[in-house]
């Protein structure tokens, strides 16, 4: 199987975390005089409605568009082995309790819970981070109980059980390293999500707030000029489906490395 999409995702990381130094200006300053100019030697991908570099802001967004799908991506896996391997684990009632929950909130659709939740808190973008993550962690737990609930019958948790380990080290220790394959590919799609969440509450403008440049609220603030720029959109646009389509190639790797 090709890791171009590996390499492509690195490639985004990679020049996310050079977008100071590649940047050729800064990503808010204001240039009233070149505004909404068309690309050139000085601008490669023109300026916007404020004169700001548009290139510029494609770079930092990268950041701040990653950072976001990343950690929250963290956030949701976190949250999601807890729930999951206490259920697998413990079985019963708590099990039962715990995927009961896990089904009620997979019932609300997560656009609509975090769309009010964010015009209401107008969040940060580490509030932003943890509102993502944590409308996001009911798929990876469902993955890691399923796996608790097929490891724990083997030889290897018994034998541990039997020479006095704890509940907790069981989990920790023999459990979840057995379990890491599926919960890397859970938390990997994990990532896309993330990514697509924050472009989609930027670009109805609960998301990301100004100035701070993302790809998605790049794209709400290319609406207004759609008809005579749409590179405006294009560009950001091009950029977040390039991240999500390699982070889901990525993971649909594992799952035939896995399978």
């Amino acid at each position: 199987m090709t890791r171009a999409p590996l390499w492509l995702l690195a490639g985004l990381v990679a020049v996310a975390f050079a977008a100071p130094i590649l940047a050729p200006y800064a990503p808010d300053d204001i240039d009233l005089a070149h505004r909404r100019e068309t690309p050139s030697a000085a601008h490669w991908l023109g300026t916007d409605d404020l004169g700001r570099d548009v290139l510029a802001r494609v770079l930092h967004g990268a950041r701040v568009s990653l950072s976001v799908g990343l950690l929250s991506a963290a956030v949701a896996g976190a949250s999601g082995i807890a729930v999951g391997g206490i259920a697998g684990s413990a079985g019963g009632a708590i099990d039962t309790m715990l995927m009961r929950g896990t089904d009620a909130m997979l019932a609300v659709p997560r656009l609509l819970l975090l769309m009010i939740a964010a015009a209401f808190m107008q969040p940060t973008i580490p509030i932003l981070v943890v509102m993502i993550g944590l409308v996001g962690w009911m798929e990876t737990a469902r993955v890691v109980r399923a796996e608790f609930k097929t490891l724990r019958a083997r030889g290897f948790v018994e034998s541990a059980r039997a020479a006095g380990a704890s509940r907790a080290r069981v989990m920790l220790s023999h459990l979840l390293p057995n379990a890491a394959q599926a919960v890397t590919v859970s938390v990997t799609l994990a990532v896309a999500r993330g990514m697509l969440l924050e472009s989609t509450l930027s670009f109805f403008g609960v998301g990301v707030r100004p100035p701070a440049a993302s790809w998605g609220n790049m794209l709400y603030q290319a609406q207004a000029t759609l008809a005579t720029q749409p590179w405006l959109a294009f560009v950001p646009g091009a950029c977040i489906l390039m991240a999500t389509m390699a982070v889901n190639a990525a993971g649909d790797r594992e799952v035939r490395r896995s399978g």
